[in-house]
C-alpha cells in the first residue's frame, strides 16, 4: 500500500528524509512542512511543500489529518505539539529524539491509541538499537551489549575537533543530561560526558563517553536478562574535555540556548563527514562464550542527485526503514520500541539494507583501553 507522509522540519534531516521516501514504491506522496521557505525541492517528484507554524494548532491538525503517518523532524521540543496532533487525529507518529521526557511523553499518548507511535528513529537512538538488539536476541544467553556511535567530520584543525553536521540543539542537550545502561542486570542512571574509555577503529582514534538518549528503551527491554548493556558517543581524543569545561566550569550546561547560539555562530558545520557505528556483544551458546559484532563506517551519498551527509544518510535512512514497515502493516498499533523491529526485517527494508547493511565493514582492527 502506497501511503502519503508528511514530514513537519524542513532542516538537513527533513529534507534528507523526503530525498530517500521520494524513490520508494511504499510512498504516494510526501508533505514537507516548515516555518521557513525551502528552495531546490523540485527534482522531487513526490514532494510538495507547505508553509506551516507547528505552533498554529488548526493549521497543524489540517496538515496532519492529510496524511497517514507524520515524521517530526523539527527540534525535540516541539515534538510534544506533534504528537498530541498526531493522537487527535488518530494519525500514525514517528520522530527522530534523543530526548527521554519527549519519548516518555509520547508514550503515554500511545497508551489509549489505535495508530502507531514510534519515537526515537533515526541512528541513535534508532538504526543502532534495532541492530544492538539484533546481535544481543542472537544468543541463548546475552552477557553484555555495548553501543558506540559518533558522527564525525573526516578532517577538522579546530581545537574541539569536531564541526557540526546535526542539530545543535539536540547535540548538546544529550550533552546534558543523564543517560541510562544496564549494570549486572539492573537499571542505572549515568552521568553526562562521564564513562571515558579510549578506541581505535580500523586505525582511527576515538574517545568515548556518556550522553542521553542514545540507548533508548532498551535498559527496560533488556532488564535482568542481559548483564551490561550501554552507549556512549564517539569523538576525536580531546573533544569531551573542553565540553566538560563549557558545560561544568563555565555552567552553560544551565544556558543551553546561549551556547546553542555561540555553536551556531561560530562552529562550522561540514558536509565531509563520517559515520561510525559499533556494535559489541558477547553470549552464551551451546558452543561456550561466543563474540558478535556490527562495525561500519558510512559516508556521505548522492541520492536522486542532491548530495547527502553521511549523518543525514544514516539518519533519513533509519527513519525511512521504519516507515516502510509500518506502511507494509509490520507496526503494531501503540507505542512501539525501536528494539522490537526484527533485524532481519530492518535489513530488508530499502534503505535499511541500503545504507546499513551495505555500507563499508571496517576490519576487526579494534583495540580498547580505559
Amino acid at each position: 500500500m502506497a501511503i502519503k507522509i508528511g514530514i513537519l522540519g524542513a532542516g538537513k534531516v527533513g529534507i534528507a528524509v523526503a530525498a530517500l521516501l521520494d524513490i520508494t514504491p511504499f510512498v504516494h506522496s510526501v508533505v514537507l512542512a516548515d516555518l521557513q521557505l525551502v528552495d531546490h525541492l523540485d527534482s522531487l517528484r513526490k514532494v510538495r511543500f507547505c508553509k506551516l507554524d507547528v505552533l498554529s494548532e488548526p493549521d497543524l491538525a489540517n496538515l496532519v489529518s492529510e496524511c497517514d503517518a507524520v515524521l517530526s523532524a523539527t527540534p525535540y521540543y516541539l515534538n510534544k505539539t506533534i504528537a498530541q496532533a498526531c493522537a487527535r487525529s488518530e494519525r500514525s507518529y514517528f520522530d527522530l529524539t534523543e530526548d527521554v521526557d519527549t519519548a516518555n511523553f509520547v508514550r503515554g499518548l500511545a497508551a489509549e491509541s489505535r495508530s502507531t507511535f514510534m519515537p526515537q528513529c533515526g541512528l541513535a537512538p534508532g538504526a543502532i538499537n534495532i541492530i544492538a538488539s539484533g546481535l544481543a536476541q542472537s544468543f541463548k544467553i546475552a552477557r553484555s551489549v555495548e553501543m558506540r556511535v559518533g558522527a564525525l567530520p573526516l578532517s577538522a584543525s579546530n581545537q574541539m575537533k569536531y564541526y557540526l553536521s546535526w542539530s545543535t540543539a539536540g547535540l548538546i542537550n544529550e550533552y546534558c543530561h543523564c543517560g541510562e545502561a544496564l549494570y549486572q542486570g539492573r537499571r542505572m542512571p549515568t552521568l553526562p560526558l562521564d564513562g571515558v574509555e579510549h578506541l581505535t577503529i580500523d586505525g582511527v582514534e576515538y574517545e568515548a563517553f556518556n550522553t542521553s538518549g542514545g540507548v533508548a528503551t532498551m535498559c527496560e527491554t533488556f532488564e535482568g536478562q542481559v548483564n551490561e548493556l550501554n552507549y556512549k558517543t564517539l569523538r576525536y581524543p580531546g573533544h569531551r574535555d573542553l565540553m566538560k569545561f563549557l558545560l561544568n566550569d563555565l555552567n552553560l550546561s544551565q544556558k543551553q540556548d546561549l551556547l546553542t547560539q555561540i555553536f551556531d555562530q561560530e562552529v562550522p558545520l561540514t558536509l565531509s563527514d563520517v559515520v561510525v557505528v559499533y556494535v559489541n556483544s558477547v553470549g552464551n551458546e551451546e558452543g561456550g562464550l561466543i563474540q558478535r559484532s556490527f562495525v561500519k563506517k558510512i559516508y556521505a551519498g548522492t541520492v536522486g542527485g542532491r548530495l547527502l551527509s553521511a549523518l543525514q544518510l544514516s539518519t533519513a535512512a533509519g527513519a525511512a526503514a521504519v516507515l516502510e514497515l509500518f506502511a507494509r502493516g509490520l507496526l503494531p498499533a501503540g507505542f512501539v520500541k525501536q528494539e522490537s523491529i526484527v533485524l532481519d526485517q530492518f535489513f530488508d527494508t530499502q534503505w535499511g539494507g541500503r545504507v546499513y547493511r551495505e555500507a563499508e565493514t571496517v576490519a576487526p582492527r579494534i583495540s580498547l583501553r580505559a
